[in-house]
């Protein structure tokens, strides 16, 4: 019983996400998937807890505008899934990660960038290629 307690006070303590910015999500993106994980403290033996993108929108005060979904400062809001979550990577793993993190660096330019992990096991992370 206090476990459940104690989860149900973690989930709290993160604010939800504005329900009428959920309209605006794309069709591929639902407010339950994970964007990332964070470990609650320094012990990095602590279960790493996920972070949602209903959270990460309450984070960033999105709403939708226009039909558009944008963050506080009326930045638009884009969705880009990280790709580098390998068990054995392919031959060309670092020229598919070179050509990542260019369209991240063109994108955020003009956009205010959610970057969802490709990683939907929090206790894989620490072996993720990145």
């Amino acid at each position: 019983m206090p476990l459940l307690i104690i989860a149900s006070l973690l989930f709290l303590s993160y604010p939800l996400a504005n329900p009428s910015c959920c309209a605006c999500l794309p069709k591929e993106v639902q407010p339950t998937d994970v964007v990332s994980y964070r470990v609650p403290g320094p012990d990095m033996q602590r279960r790493k807890q996920a972070i949602t993108v209903a959270q990460e929108l309450a984070r960033l005060k999105a709403h939708c505008k226009k039909g558009k979904l944008v963050d506080g400062s009326q930045r638009q809001i884009y969705f880009f899934r990280l790709v580098g979550c390998w068990g054995n990577p392919p031959e060309n793993y670092e020229e598919i990660l070179q050509k990542q993190n260019r369209e991240l660096m063109k994108l955020k330019k003009r956009y205010t960038v959610i970057e969802m992990t490709c990683n939907h096991s929090p206790e894989l992370i620490s072996k993720t290629i990145l």
